[in-house]
């Protein structure tokens, strides 16, 4: 089997790559632009732990339409899965136009390019951030999401969008895997878990927002390539019993599916903050701030789909994740 991950260089697409290497029957191919939105250094070094003989990497951006039709053309790829992507809520609020040419234009370059080569199981990354303002919980695939706060979520719906309309008229199998709060070693340095162990081990406060209220679904990237793998064995399908007439968002006619991926167990922030603690051995310094634009307050992931589909069940606690992921940064920054 062939599979293209793109942004292999990132933190899921890392995992990825490296736990499908583990079979030998598995040819990687990776792309990814290694972009300065974060330190291109531990992206240069997740790929330098990638040396494998199933592995080759191209610096690739997915918005070039040209260099992505050829690398489609060279290769015949048996599984296409798409996680690159400009990440970040608050980042899209400054630079909106980086995500419309990432997430939008790169996005339908990749489904052309699925289409004009036949691909038989597109798997994507959406997001929990497509829920927005909604506020019944957990979150089912089933609920509209039609309010996004932030354009970086609007893009993610958009994505679910586009894919649908290209099973439909193409009859292309795609999966969007909505991803909850995902964490663990060679983690992004954006991401709040990054910046908290960075700051208590170093003796610096740390910025908690909503005055501490708020609660996230933490996903352990173990858990979240696990799903992800079991998706890339099981493409789509048409759901025989989706209704016109009371038509479900997460299935179609059309081999279309949008799952969520996550640990459906929402945990306290301030409880997070207390598993850093313990495992760097230090107190932190609290700075409590109001809400920030683009922020919700709680993401709770309903797995049943995934469960039902897949037999998934998310394995790794709160607290060895932190601890695996503390383990990684200081030796990793000695």
């Amino acid at each position: 089997m062939k599979i293209l991950i793109t942004g292999s260089a990132g933190f899921i697409g890392y995992h990825l790559a490296q736990s499908l290497l583990l079979d030998n029957n598995i040819r990687v191919i990776g792309i990814d632009n290694i972009n300065d939105y974060y330190d291109t250094k531990l992206k240069k070094s997740r790929l330098a732990n990638l040396k494998n003989i199933n592995f080759s990497f191209y610096q690739i951006d997915i918005s070039d339409k040209f260099s992505l039709d050829a690398l489609f053309a060279d290769n015949d790829f048996d599984v296409v899965v798409n996680l690159a992507a400009q990440a970040g809520v608050r980042y899209s609020i400054t630079h909106p136009e980086k995500y419309i040419e990432s997430n939008i234009l790169g996005f339908n370059n990749i489904l052309e390019a699925c289409r004009k080569n036949n691909i038989k199981n597109l798997v994507y990354a959406s997001s929990s951030s497509v829920y927005g303002m909604n506020s019944i919980m957990p979150f089912s695939e089933d609920d509209e999401v039609n309010h996004p706060i932030s354009l970086y979520a609007a893009t993610k719906k958009s994505n679910e969008l586009m894919a649908h309309t290209y099973s439909h008229l193409y009859d292309i199998p795609t999966t969007g895997l909505r991803f909850f709060t995902v964490y663990g070693p060679w983690g992004r340095p954006d991401m709040a878990y990054f910046s908290f162990t960075k700051s208590i081990i170093e003796g610096k406060p740390i910025k908690v927002f909503n005055n501490g209220n708020m609660m996230r679904d933490f996903t352990y990237i173990d858990d979240i390539v696990d799903g992800i793998k079991k998706v890339i064995n099981d493409p789509a399908k048409p759901d025989a019993k989706w209704n016109s007439e009371s038509p479900k968002p997460s299935s179609s006619l059309a081999p279309y599916r949008i799952l969520n991926l996550g640990n459906n167990n929402p945990i306290p922030l301030n409880e997070f903050i207390k598993a850093i603690e313990e495992a760097t051995e230090k107190d932190a310094i609290i700075e409590y701030l109001p809400m920030q634009p683009g922020d919700v307050e709680k993401t709770y992931a309903n797995i049943d789909k995934m469960k039902h589909l897949y037999n998934f069940k998310p394995a790794t606690s709160i607290r060895k994740g932190i601890n695996n992921f503390v383990d990684w940064y200081t030796s990793y920054h000695g």
